[in-house]
């Protein structure tokens, strides 16, 4: 006889643990078929995410159905810890970095990164190069008009750059000019002149003697723009300068040569020495010693680093020397091609530290042509490097003889070597 109501049982269905039944059994499994109860583990043994809790019993129904088959199958991993989301084995998956949190850090996008690390990088790059060159541009000291000079000979291929060092004491203290021993000499006049020629069939480097002998045409005065005749008058070649400064010194080149000087640069005493102390000095090889107290040259025969001091001493040496300003042209050539080789080298171009300083003190000390450009700049200084690195030619300019103290130019070799410079062909004439 049943003791609970008759609402309460379900004879058709058999007795239910838990749901009125007379029974003493609890339901199977086979009604909660979401779970799956995997097998126990040894005692003691923790797995995963449930780790510590206990197994549950396994009960059998009045069917014959265990947790062990059949519906029992569908536990998967609930009483485990095995869950959706919790990964293998109670374990974490990789992009899980707290699995207790039950949160999701995604993985780095290390192809973003780069590319804005790039982009990032070039734009620093562009913006500092651009305001480099502005203001290594403002700094250029563009004074001199070659558009005053008259009667120019027409322009061949290739570039002709005259180049010049003057005994200017331009910003010098009494104390520099003992140090550097320049003396006290008023005005300017030129220690040095030369021309490079830059073209398709190799750079020429020509020194112009200061003692050449020259004609001095009839020209435009640089400041009261009057024009002067020609006189006939034979002068050393720096004496052009010293009349009537850079634009005459172009016109009696360009008048005794024929060749087309297409930019004009020049240097003083001062700012000389203090390119060579900014790139921290030159080093030169000097085949033979010598000394000259009136530049305070005092050198030794062999390789040697030469600061700005000792530098300008070196390339104002004629004294000691025989042939006194071939001499000196030669060494001169030798070391401005020493200096532009050690300027373009990466260890100055890429140190800032080393750059900016060097472009610093060129820059505020070099006087140059109204159409002077920097890259105009640049070709020179890589044109003078690749002559002291074999790439071109150096040389002086072919002399004959000599008359009153100065120096004839060999005029059919000076005919020949204009022609192939003017139309940038490979030199084949020797200098002195």
């Amino acid at each position: 006889m049943n003791d609970w109501p008759q609402g309460w049982s379900d004879d058709n269905r058999g007795p239910r643990y838990g749901r009125g039944s007379g029974g003493t059994q609890p339901e199977g499994a086979r009604v909660m078929r979401q779970v799956r109860r995997g097998p126990a583990g040894p005692p003691g043994q923790q797995r995963g995410y449930g780790a510590g809790v206990p197994q549950q019993p396994s009960y059998v129904d009045g069917q014959g159905y265990d947790d062990g088959a059949g519906y029992g199958e569908y536990d998967s991993g609930y009483n485990t810890g095995q869950v959706y989301g919790g990964g293998q084995g109670g374990g974490s998956v990789p992009n899980d970095a707290d699995p207790a949190a039950g949160q999701y850090r995604p993985r780095p996008n290390w192809r973003r990164r780069i590319k804005w690390t790039a982009i990032t990088l070039a734009s620093v790059l562009i913006v500092t190069s651009v305001a480099t060159y502005f203001w290594a541009d403002s700094k250029l000291r563009r004074e001199v008009d070659l558009a005053t000079v008259i009667d120019r000979p027409e322009a061949g291929s290739g570039t002709n750059y005259l180049i010049v060092g003057s005994d200017s004491r331009e910003g010098m203290s009494k104390a520099d000019e003992k140090k550097l021993h320049t003396g006290a000499a008023q005005g300017k006049r030129t220690d040095s002149m030369m021309i490079l020629h830059v073209g398709d069939n190799g750079d020429t480097l020509i020194s112009l003697p200061r003692d050449s002998d020259v004609e001095v045409p009839s020209y435009k005065g640089s400041s009261s723009g009057k024009v002067y005749p020609a006189k006939g008058r034979h002068e050393k070649l720096n004496a052009a300068y010293a009349e009537d400064g850079p634009t005459l010194l172009v016109r009696t080149i360009e008048y005794n040569t024929g060749l087309h000087i297409d930019h004009y640069v020049e240097i003083g005493f001062q700012g000389f020495a203090n390119i060579v102390d900014a790139v921290g000095g030159v080093d030169i090889d000097i085949d033979k010693g010598f000394k000259d107290k009136w530049s305070g040259a005092d050198f030794k025969a062999g390789k040697q680093t030469l600061n700005g001091q000792q530098a300008l001493a070196f390339v104002r040496t004629r004294h000691a020397f025989a042939t006194s300003d071939l001499q000196r042209t030669k060494n001169q050539q030798k070391f401005l091609a020493a200096l532009a080789h050690q300027v373009a080298t990466p260890s100055t171009v890429l140190n800032p530290f080393k750059l900016y300083p060097t472009m610093g003190a060129g820059l505020d000390s070099l006087i140059v042509d109204k159409d002077m450009g920097l890259w105009d700049l640049a070709s020179m200084f890589w044109a003078m490097k690749g002559v002291s690195g074999g790439d071109g030619t150096s040389m002086n300019m072919p002399i004959s003889g000599s008359t009153g103290g100065n120096l004839v130019w060999d005029k059919a070799k000076v005919k020949t070597l204009v022609s192939q410079l003017k139309n940038d062909e490979k030199v084949t004439v020797t200098g002195n």
